[in-house]
């Protein structure tokens, strides 16, 4: 789409005939396969996804997997696959453009803190309350998240910039989420945006930001400023070839005689003979 590679670490994981497959491409598939398999499941049982969502209290009991498979569940139905589509869609287009720019170990790393960090809080969460998490919806969005931050004045979707697509995605999220009174997944969608934003920044991959520039020189060693005295540049002085430099002095002598020279010249025909005497010797 954009082509910017900035990173080294960016290679094909492997390679399908001619086409070279990323780390994006590779989750694509893992997802598109899930929500197939997710579809005959559902076909055969109901209960057998209650295995693999995320679910505090089931967590706590010891079923930790639970932290990982949450987001491959993608059941079917009414219009939840064409919007499983475009999340697919978004992620592939995005994602791969985050990977190249940022690296595939770092962009590894970016979608694992995704991936586990809003389930580990919701874990906590759930010493007090019951909690739950399914889909992969708030953790694509993030990445998208991180391209917006990444690429922010990129124009599409009617000549808006990609960040102002971000914060109105944002905005409705939101605004869905207090209308519901929705708290755990409003705020799975901030920790996620957050996670994102605050992950490209810290590696200075995105813009600007003097208040953030501010915060990580916060205790930093100050560093110590040292006077250092100009040195004078000046030209070595060469010798001077002494019949050279006296002899349109001696012209002149022979010419208009000692009283026709300045005080200059006498001065350099004194050097010229002391020169002379002190080769002599």
């Amino acid at each position: 789409m954009f082509g910017v590679t900035t990173s080294d670490d960016y290679r094909p994981v492997a390679w399908m005939g001619r086409y070279p497959l990323d780390v994006t491409t590779i989750l694509v598939g893992l997802h598109v396969v899930c929500a197939i398999v997710t579809a005959l499941l559902l076909a055969v049982t109901h209960g057998v996804l209650n295995y693999v969502m995320f679910d505090s209290s089931y967590v706590w009991s010891g079923q930790i997997w639970r932290l990982v498979t949450y987001p491959l569940i993608h059941p079917p139905g009414g219009t939840a696959l064409l919007w499983f589509a475009i999340e697919m869609y978004m992620l592939f287009v995005f994602g791969r453009e985050v990977e190249r720019f940022i690296g595939q170990r770092a962009y590894m790393a970016l979608y694992l803190s995704l991936l586990l960090l809003p389930p580990l809080v919701l874990t906590v969460w759930g010493l007090s309350q019951r909690t739950g998490l399914s889909g992969s919806g708030y953790l694509h969005f993030a990445i998208f998240v991180a391209f917006a931050t990444i690429f922010p004045n990129v124009q599409f979707f009617a000549r808006i910039s990609a960040k102002w697509v971000a914060l109105i995605l944002a905005a409705i999220g939101t605004l869905s989420a207090l209308a519901a009174r929705d708290w755990q997944n409003l705020a799975v969608l901030w920790i996620s945006m957050g996670i994102a934003f605050a992950f490209i920044e810290l590696r200075g991959a995105g813009p600007e930001l003097a208040w953030l520039n501010r915060l990580k020189n916060v205790g930093r060693p100050k560093p110590k400023l040292y006077v250092v005295q100009k040195s004078s540049m000046r030209r070595p002085v060469e010798p001077e070839d002494v019949t050279t430099s006296v002899d349109p002095i001696l012209e002149k002598i022979s010419k208009y005689g000692m009283a026709s020279l300045t005080d200059s010249e006498r001065r350099q025909l004194d050097r010229a003979r002391n020169q002379l005497l002190k080769k002599s010797d």
